[in-house]
């Protein structure tokens, strides 16, 4: 129970008996959290009659009186001014890491339920929103931990994913865009992201679904669970799960990577349930680093921001960079992207002088249809390539116009470049790897 200086101890008091009267909790402890204004000395709350812990910072006096009470929940009994909206979430998404509720007089903060089913090391890739990059980095991680001998599946959840948990072994099917143009005839997602990584990391993966995200990143509904059960039965030595958009895979991992876009607003990464998420993580990979989204002033303030809620993480900055999955040399090709239009000309850039194609229309309207559909359809006899990420509308709009039109429809990846921080990408994707076995390990018994 968190108390301040600013009720009076009778006040207090009188909460305490509606919570064991009228709730049937049993006050184990209270926290003092500051405020003087109505109290007069160190034994002001002895009429409490529970253990007091006192300490200068509060955050560290809830963190030990969850280790000295083994509590089941967290009370906030203080408020303004000892405790605002920022601090009070702060405090939240400390308590959420311990796994417990925390609650005050008209919220319950529930921490996000990872269900414990899966017998090998895992690793979850989650992140501050959507458009940060997350699948994009998760396929890089599966393909260098696959190149590292880890041997690993990838379970990815979306919005757009199978009702049932589906597999689709990505080494031996040839994903061609007439096969994901029949998945989308047949009612499927055909650019979800479980199929992205499957395409462009050519390892097993697993796609599900969920729907809703909680405040803290729990889905609404999802059959996550399902499909890790599925990726235990399968033959690969280490799953990654992939969260979506800033939902959090609802399964028990080893370790997290984070992604986070250099352009977003600060409180994002050290506000709200940001805190939360980054608390929970092993790396954190900022993408995008780069005007126009970031100079360095802002990447240095994302990193700054990050290190302050958790001094011990692993931040990489990172740009990304298109990479065709087949030759675009000396062809016309329109470009669909989901982009920011700012990056239009860095991409086109370096696809021309990169790969030698010759880029003569682009659209970064892949998430939306109507105006993509028109792009395309304005730019008719200009190009023979349709170049485009395996996102939102490539399959439904941009697979079927090339395919209808007798073109050549090319997909691609975007690789995250290392730009600072504290180490190269693939030596941190190694080390998070790594603490992920020894992480499981320790979790088995072993």
């Amino acid at each position: 129970m968190l108390i301040d200086g600013e009720h009076y101890p009778a006040v207090i008091k009188s909460a305490l008996d509606v919570l064991e009267r009228q709730y049937n909790y049993h006050v184990a402890g209270a926290v003092f959290i500051g405020g003087i204004e109505k109290i007069s000395g160190t034994d002001s709350f002895a009429e409490l009659g529970c253990p007091i812990i006192r300490e200068p910072d509060p955050l560290k006096g809830i963190m030990a009186a969850i280790d000295q009470f083994n509590p089941e929940m967290v009370v906030d009994l203080s408020d303004e001014p000892v405790v605002g909206y920022e601090k009070r979430l702060f405090f939240a998404s400390h308590v959420l890491t311990r796994g417990l509720p925390y609650i005050g007089a008209d919220f319950w903060f529930y921490p996000p339920a990872f269900q414990d089913v899966l017998d090998k090391p895992s690793l979850g890739v989650i992140g501050t929103g959507k458009r940060v990059g997350k699948t994009a980095v998760s396929g890089y991680i599966c393909r260098y931990l696959d190149e590292a001998g880890f041997k690993p599946g990838v379970v990815a959840m979306g919005r757009g994913g199978p009702p049932a948990p589906e597999m689709i072994a990505g080494s031996e099917i040839d994903i061609t865009p007439e096969y994901l143009l029949d998945l989308a005839r047949a009612g499927k997602h055909a650019a979800s992201d479980y199929l992205e990584d499957a395409l462009t990391s050519r390892i097993t993966t697993i796609g599900c679904w969920r729907c809703g995200g909680g405040l803290a990143g729990q889905p609404f509904i999802s059959n996550v669970a399902a499909g890790a059960r599925l990726a235990n039965e399968l033959d690969i030595d280490f799953v990654v799960l992939e969260g979506s958009g800033s939902a959090l895979p609802p399964v028990k991992v080893d370790a997290y990577v984070i992604t986070i876009n250099a352009g977003q607003p600060i409180d994002y990464i050290g506000g709200y349930f940001g805190t939360y998420r980054v608390l929970l993580s092993d790396l954190a990979i900022v993408t995008m680093c780069e005007p126009p989204i970031a100079d360095k002033g802002k990447v240095l303030q994302v990193n700054q921001a990050i290190k302050k809620v958790k001094p011990e993480i692993k931040i990489v900055n990172t740009i990304f960079r298109p990479k065709p999955l087949k030759s675009v040399s000396s062809k016309k090709v329109f470009l669909a992207t989901t982009a920011p239009a700012s990056m239009k000309g860095k991409i086109v850039g370096y696809l021309e002088q990169t790969y030698g194609a010759e880029v003569v229309a682009t659209s970064t309207n892949l998430s939306n249809r109507k105006v993509l559909r028109n792009e395309i359809e304005g730019s008719k006899g200009k190009f023979n390539v349709l170049l485009t990420e395996l996102k939102a509308a490539a399959v439904d709009v941009v697979t079927s116009i090339g395919l209808d039109l007798g073109l050549e429809v090319i997909y691609m990846d975007n690789l995250p470049l290392t730009i600072g921080g504290d180490g190269e990408l693939d030596d941190l994707i190694c080390w998070v790897g790594n603490r992920a076995k020894v992480n499981f390990a320790r979790r088995m018994g072993s």
